[in-house]
């Protein structure tokens, strides 16, 4: 590889718009990486027919090739393809998601011993795994059993980096206080709930919550300081947050609370807004107190004092929001990411 130019393949039924990968791939582009794509959209058993026919017209193009998220069920067939290095991005675990964190499907039954073979498998098959946090190698390492050393990390970061925005005017003064994301128990919805029923009596401050799903669910219910907003285009919502005076993170009870840095935080960080979040293992792993404004998880008395404190103290918020945004651009830039993915890359060569 001395004079040659290193060419990753991305590989899969993946969305090559889904942020994650938009992120890596844009990233390994700012590291004088030639990027390929072998990726199908076709459902069902036709698409591993689909990237079979692919894979062959470029299977001597590239020197790695990367099963990108989701991926579980294309590391095998990557492996029948191909005897060059192959990385997985597991990202998540299939069977974590499902039967702990969603609730989706119960632990003793046939369908979760399926996703826990699936997400064995597919370590084992691969050269490389990378995860997106240290916690999450863990949990990998011990439900799994596969050695600590197949595992990397590459934090998730955020593509807000290449938006611009002008300088936004607040109307009426409004405190504006921004979530985006699911329904679903990681994300901690009820809690932040909670906390705009104990602050409506402070007429100042107002709440976007940003889903379809959270509006479906709430929309009948009376609330003096929620607006429901639906899903919005990427850059949309990130108009949206930057219209806020500060931006929630993730509140959950479940484990996987514990494992992850989500997307918003590194969205939002990367905007220059002061973020509020549950104080996790997986958090620590980058940011600490004077990043964020960490507080124990399910807990809408502490959030709606956090919320509290920064509403009368701009200072504080100020001082918080550079700071996050700096620890934004010290480790988890976009070209950061793709040197990282590079020289996983190069050692398996």
């Amino acid at each position: 590889m001395q004079n040659k130019k290193l060419t990753i393949c991305f590989f899969g039924r993946y969305d090559n718009k889904y942020s994650r990968n938009r992120i890596l791939i844009k990233g390994l582009l700012e590291n004088d990486v030639n990027v390929i794509e072998c990726r199908t959209e076709l459902k069902g058993v036709i698409k591993y027919f689909d990237l079979i026919k692919k894979h062959w017209k470029i299977r001597k193009e590239y020197d790695v090739l990367f099963v990108a998220f989701p991926g579980w069920h294309s590391v095998v067939l990557a492996k029948f393809l191909t005897r060059k290095p192959v990385i997985f991005d597991a990202f998540v675990s299939i069977y974590d998601s499902t039967v702990f964190d969603r609730k989706n499907t119960k632990e003793d039954s046939l369908k979760a011993k399926y996703f826990w073979f699936i997400d064995w498998i597919s370590c084992k098959l691969a050269d490389k795994v990378i995860l997106d946090t240290n916690e999450h190698i863990k949990y990998f390492v011990q439900e799994f059993g596969i050695k600590k050393e197949k595992f990397e990390r590459i934090f998730v970061g955020s593509f807000a980096e290449t938006f611009s925005f002008p300088k936004i005017e607040r109307k009426n003064n409004k405190f504006i206080v921004s979530f985006y994301g699911f329904l679903i128990p990681l994300q901690g919805v009820r809690y932040i709930i909670d906390t705009a029923k104990l602050l409506e009596k402070y007429d100042d401050i107002q709440f976007n919550l940003i889903g379809t799903k959270i509006k479906k669910r709430y929309q009948n219910e009376v609330f003096s300081n929620i607006n429901f907003i639906e899903d919005r285009s990427y850059k949309d919502l990130l108009g949206l947050l930057k219209q806020s005076s500060v931006c929630l993170g993730i509140f959950g009870d479940t484990d996987k609370t514990q494992r992850v840095i989500p997307n918003k935080v590194f969205d939002c960080v990367a905007l220059k807004k002061p973020v509020i979040t549950a104080d996790t293992l997986a958090i620590k792993e980058l940011f600490d107190e004077d990043d964020l404004y960490l507080i124990p998880p399910v807990n809408s008395k502490r959030l709606a004092k956090a919320i509290l404190e920064l509403r009368n103290d701009y200072d504080l918020m100020e001082k918080i929001a550079q700071n996050g945004y700096n620890r934004f651009n010290q480790n988890t830039k976009i070209q950061s990411l793709g040197e990282r993915l590079k020289e996983i890359s190069l050692t398996l060569l």
